[in-house]
């Protein structure tokens, strides 16, 4: 075969359509509606066949057909219009500066994540992590929070996914060009690409270029190993998303942890940019982000480990989205150890000590393995889970690296993932609304709830809309369902039944996400006979669209898929339940809106927190879905279904069939009825009060500007106080903590709680009451300024043990020798019933960021 080179051949603009490639290097053009009806009227059926890919569509057009369009002055006048616009929104304050003035919040913000779900032009995200990531960095842009993104530029991404015959997944990872795609180079002043390197064991460096893209204001840096500087393993290490052995992830997990730090301060030295106050790892796979800053104050200031990790985690922001074990990065110790010994020893870092922050030396833990979630909460200030049931099973599991403290005290709070609208609000939906109501009233919900003869939206033009939205999702499920039995070998003979695939008249319910199995993406398939009755029902029947995948890896997931892809294949069925491979952002932006119901039945409560079915809220879809994640807490019941939990059944089998049955049920006495009920002109009356009712109150609070606003408020602003007391002049409150911390857990042992005794507990106390506790303690070596004394009080239950728990501090009353110390308080009872209290002491010190920090604490014993 002949060899070919390859090189490319970069699109020269004439000058009055010059502001076209700023418009399509900046990735706003993903959710700004008239900067993407811009470059469709290009070329309308170029735009299409290149989904959406603006910098593929310039370079498609050709040099005649750029100049002809530089002669429409028209076209010229928008162009340069749309390019003041992005200029405007660039430069111009936002809530940030304008609305929030809190003394500490931060200059900069890193946020580290494996995944970047932007736009799928930019396949760089394989599920939820990754939507969240972008759908973060593009609120921020809008809010003017100063985030900066750090990933990696994956060489295939994830994986696009197609279907064997027989209905099995089939994987391909087609090679992304980077010049091609909307990405800038970082570059020295003399225009060599600017690099930063690593050590690996052996003597060996890892070497990354940075590609820079713009989120709007926000910059997203991503490390790139693949360089001929590099050799072969080296290149690869940055190959594709989630791929390779485990010593392949490690070295992934490295360099966008170390290496990212690098690239900031690489950024950062090119554009005089401010150094960030505050580093946020999206998950554990960022966590070796806090060795590299480590290393840097040890280096260059000359910090003890100990200090240097006190200054770190000042600065540090930790989000788990992890509902199971199972599902953290966990490493053998020894390779670990391999990759920071020897030739890879970091200077003045003793290996052990960076051991110790990841294993997980606790009861029931594995010491021989190194735990990426346990660092990142051995490194960070704050720690937040994704949902309010999500922060509740992660203090759970989490509980024991705090041992002695309840569970309720475990140090992970929450915040409720969010969507960013402008992305997930299909562009019809959002003119209608426009054309009715105001941005207040949008942004509030409360138009939602006004009549027509008020100004609302009318129930029949809401209506049409909703049949516009399934009528285009029923079209590109019809090309996409064509494409896939093309792709399987069928034959367009064999397809004329494809044109009658879908109803835009019938109930339509989406399935759309990643295929583990506590998704339980077959659960519909329980009771065959029963969905096809529903499926098949001559009055009243109902349609499913399915996508998603599985990894490569997951052989049960991957044999999920083919079980509803056989069941969707059967020629009584196929017109109303169908499979859409490769799902990914362009599919859910049709599929979400076009949906009627969309379906969530996980394994509670093993959602983290889901936000899919947010997406679908924003464009007037109801909900039917396992209370778990976000819709535990927000399900009200008028916005959509909760679907009944066999919680406590063990039998996984018996608890799939028992859910699976309740499913049914809402569908066939419900769902379905609802659907069809309508009024002399046609309108579900009912289903439409869910649907108004769902847009006036889901939809402010799905909005990912919400969540933003919180982890600014509640995490980031925190934190960068703490970075500024603690990386202060000469570290000297890094130092002095570091040190009140070796000596606190040196002398613990010597601490205990000698006596308590209560005064006005009699036979007859009631509400009301106030009960005197003095508690008689040993500190030891400690003063009792580094401590406190706590009453904890509560219910106790049926096993003895205190729930409901409330802690208030005793006051210092008497003095004695040998470091012996007498504390009072007084409770007043304010419930009836079992009530009982305990004496504790833990540590206390002004810059720690609560009393469970250092995991140390002395209780009253029986």
């Amino acid at each position: 075969m002949r060899a070919i080179r390859r090189f490319t051949v970069r699109t020269v603009l004439p000058e009055p359509l010059a502001p076209l490639d700023t418009l399509a290097q900046n990735l706003r053009f993903s959710w700004h509606e008239p900067t993407r009806a811009l470059f469709e009227s290009l070329d309308p059926e170029r735009w299409q066949a290149l989904h959406g890919d603006p910098i593929e569509l310039l370079g498609e057009l050709g040099k005649a057909r750029l100049e002809e369009l530089a002669r429409d002055e028209a076209l010229v006048a928008r162009v340069h219009e749309l390019d003041a616009d992005l200029r405007e929104y660039l430069e111009q304050p936002r809530w940030y500066q304008e609305s929030f003035h809190a003394e500490d919040k931060p200059e900069a913000i890193a946020y580290f994540s494996a995944e970047f779900g932007i736009t799928a032009v930019l396949p760089q995200y394989s599920g939820g992590l990754g939507i969240l990531a972008g759908d973060h960095l593009k609120s921020a842009s809008d809010l003017g929070v100063p985030i900066i993104g750090v990933g990696l530029l994956y060489g295939a991404g994830y994986f696009k996914q197609s279907l064997t015959r027989e209905g099995w997944q089939h994987e391909t990872y087609p090679l992304l060009d980077p010049d091609n795609l909307p990405l800038t180079l970082l570059r020295e002043a003399d225009g060599t690409p600017a690099r930063v390197s690593l050590p690996l064991p052996g003597g060996h460096q890892l070497h990354a270029q940075v590609w820079r893209a713009d989120v709007g204001r926000v910059p997203l840096l991503l490390l790139d190993s693949n360089i001929t500087e590099n050799d072969e393993a080296s290149r690869k290490v940055t190959d594709r998303l989630y791929g390779g052995a485990p010593e392949h992830r490690l070295k992934q997990e490295l360099l966008l942890g170390m290496g990212g730090v690098k690239a900031l301060r690489l950024h950062a030295r090119l554009t005089g940019g401010p150094a960030p106050q505050v580093y946020h790892a999206n998950e554990g796979h960022a966590g070796f982000l806090a060795i590299e800053r480590i290393r840097e104050l040890v280096e260059a200031e000359g910090l003890s480990f100990e200090a240097a990790l006190e200054a770190v985690r000042g600065g540090t922001v930790f989000t788990t989205h992890t509902p199971v074990p199972a599902g953290i990065d966990r490493f053998s110790r020894e390779l670990v150890r391999e990759h920071f010994s020897g030739s890879a020893e970091l200077p003045g870092i003793p290996v052990e000590k960076i051991l110790a922050l990841g294993t997980e030396d606790f009861e029931g833990g594995d010491r021989s393995v190194y735990n990426m979630a346990v660092m990142g909460l051995r490194t960070a200030r704050l720690a937040n889970g994704v949902a309010r049931l999500h922060g509740k099973v992660s203090r759970g599991m989490f509980h024991q690296l705090w041992p002695g403290f309840d569970v309720s005290e475990v140090p992970i709070t929450s915040i409720t993932n969010g969507v960013h609208g402008p992305t997930w609000t299909d562009p019809a939906f959002v003119r209608m609304a426009e054309s009715y109501l105001s941005p207040e009233q949008v942004a509030s919900g409360d138009g939602w709830l006004l009549p027509a003869e008020q100004g609302g939206v009318p129930d029949a033009e809401l209506w049409a809309m909703r049949r516009t939205l399934r009528t285009e999702l029923v079209r590109s499920a019809r090309r996409r369902v064509r494409k896939s039995w093309m792709d399987r070998g069928a034959s367009p003979a064999e397809l004329g039944w494809v044109d009658d695939v879908l109803d835009p008249d019938v109930l339509t319910i989406g399935f759309a996400r990643r295929v583990p199995t506590y998704k339980r993406l077959t659960l519909m398939l329980s009771d065959p006979e029963r969905l096809r009755k529903l499926l098949t029902d001559p009055e009243r029947p109902i349609q499913i669209l399915v996508a998603g995948k599985s990894h490569p890896a997951d052989e049960q997931g991957i044999g999920l898929i083919q079980r509803l892809v056989s069941f969707a294949d059967e020629e009584g069925v196929r017109d109303r339940i169908v499979f859409l491979p490769n799902y990914d952002i362009e599919m859910a932006q049709t599929l979400m809106p076009g949906c009627d119901v969309w379906l969530n039945n996980p394994l509670r409560p093993l959602e983290a927190s889901g936000t899919s079915g947010m997406k679908c809220a924003l464009n007037g879809a109801l909900n039917l879905s396992i209370l778990d994640g976000w819709w535990d807490e927000w399900y009200d019941g008028q916005n959509g279904w909760a679907i009944p939990t066999a919680d406590g059944v063990e039998d996984p089998q018996r608890r799939d069939a028992l859910e699976a049955a309740a499913l049914y049920e809402l569908l066939e006495d419900t769902v379905v009825p609802r659907f069809y009920d309508r009024d002399e002109n046609g309108v579900p009356q009912h289903w439409l009060e869910m649907v108004r009712h769902t847009l006036a109150t889901l939809g402010p609070k799905v909005q990912a500007t919400r969540m933003v606003r919180e982890y600014v408020e509640r995490l980031y602003t925190p934190v960068a106080g703490s970075y500024r007391t603690l990386n202060g002049a000469g570290f000297a409150e890094a130092t002095a903590l570091a040190d009140w911390k070796g000596r606190v857990r040196e002398a613990w042992h010597t601490v205990r709680v000698d006596h308590v005794e209560s005064t006005g507990v009699a036979d007859a106390v009631k509400v009301g009451d106030v009960v005197g506790v003095s508690a008689y303690v040993t500190l030891g070596a400690l003063a009792p300024q580094d401590v406190e004394v706590q009453l904890v009080t509560g219910r106790v239950d049926e096993d003895d043990t205190l729930v409901d728990v409330t802690t208030r501090p005793l006051a210092l009353s008497e003095t004695y020798e040998g470091g012996r110390y007498g504390y009072h308080g007084e409770v007043e009872l304010e419930f009836s019933g079992s009530f009982g209290y305990s004496v504790r002491i833990v540590p206390t010190h002004e810059h720690v960021a609560g009393t469970a920090e250092l995991a140390l604490v002395a209780a009253a014993q029986a």
